[in-house]
């Protein structure tokens, strides 16, 4: 989660405009949803986000001194990953944070952890799209959110151009 807020601070975003942390709603069985990390953008639309990967079996992959050992640990980490895209899928955060995109992002801190999980799972990134689930390491969230940001700026300076046209008429207005 603390990498996840660098990322979103690196990519030009500020806490409270145009992201919130841990924001609270409940679906519609009043079950609490607490997704990590909820992107504001123009038009009132979100972008959810959820950093919380289960990284046990990859940790203990990393530690292990016997390849078949590490083989295993790896083989449960691809398979606790898919579980965690299962559930993200299942809470369908878009719902809740309407307007929305119909998917969610799942954090991964590191590259390499969706990697490890390919390797033993090779249809778990395109099966976890089919569930409306993005995997994203923290280039590829810097990347979305600098898009983001970008759009961000793109409706401010629309807004202000309307806004001065908007004055300019009145004055036109006033002058006739």
């Amino acid at each position: 989660e603390v990498q996840l807020k660098r990322v979103v601070e690196a990519a030009g975003m500020i806490e409270h405009c145009d992201f919130v942390l841990q924001s609270t709603t409940r679906d519609d069985e009043g079950a609490l949803l607490r997704p990590d990390l909820v992107v504001k953008l123009p038009g009132g639309k979100h972008v959810v986000v959820d950093a919380k990967v289960p990284l046990s079996a990859y940790l203990d992959a990393c530690g292990a001194t016997d390849a078949d050992a590490r083989r295993r640990f790896l083989a449960e980490h691809a398979r606790q990953l898919r579980d965690h895209v299962g559930k993200l899928a299942a809470k369908a955060y878009w719902r809740q944070f309407e307007p929305a995109p119909d998917f969610v992002i799942m954090f991964l801190p590191d590259e390499a952890f969706l990697r490890a999980a390919q390797e033993h799972d090779a249809a778990i990134t395109e099966d976890a799209w089919r569930q409306n689930v993005v995997p994203a390491s923290p280039t590829n969230l810097f990347a979305l959110l600098r898009t983001v940001a970008a759009t961000w700026q793109q409706e401010t300076v629309a807004e202000s151009a309307r806004e001065v046209h908007g004055l300019g008429q009145q004055l036109c207005d006033r002058l006739a």
